[in-house]
């Protein structure tokens, strides 16, 4: 793989980590530069996922969702001369919490675009509106979401 598709690759993976440890911040700060497309259509910044994941995603006690993301299938598409990407990824969100075993409760897919900026990658864009499947998310949501 090369050194762009690592750095790329890591940016999915650090997205997990960041959101499966709770960092809701740290995980917007990913997309400050991005546009991103929610179900229905809707699109926002990075200060807008903020606000939707706070709206919806449970925080329990352990300051974490007791959520693990797993990010895979990565497909690359990388445009070295001119700086840009995109990626096709596949997601599957297990979760355990007090009085809900260990279980998949959602599965889809991501599609992000990515730019080279002062010799570093970034999120450009993401497409959130690809839930596939869907398990019990009692213990992941506050509430439904719209739509």
């Amino acid at each position: 793989m090369s050194g762009s598709a690592v750095e790329i690759a890591n940016l999915l993976y650090r997205y997990a980590e960041l959101l499966d440890g709770g960092d809701l911040e740290g995980t917007a700060a990913l997309f400050r530069h991005a546009r991103i497309r929610l179900p229905g259509g809707e699109r926002v910044d990075g200060a807008g996922l903020l606000a939707i994941w706070r709206q919806y995603v449970k925080i329990h006690g352990d300051g974490t969702p007791r959520t693990k993301h797993i990010v895979t299938n990565p497909i690359l598409d990388i445009d070295e001369a001119r700086g840009l990407a995109r990626c096709r990824s596949y997601y599957t969100v297990l979760q355990a919490a007090p009085g809900l075993p260990l279980q998949v409760i959602a599965a889809g897919r991501y599609h992000d675009e990515f730019e080279r900026v002062a010799g570093r990658w970034r999120f450009a864009a993401r497409d959130y509106s690809m839930l596939d499947l869907q398990g019990n998310l009692a213990e992941h949501l506050l509430q439904a979401p719209p739509g």
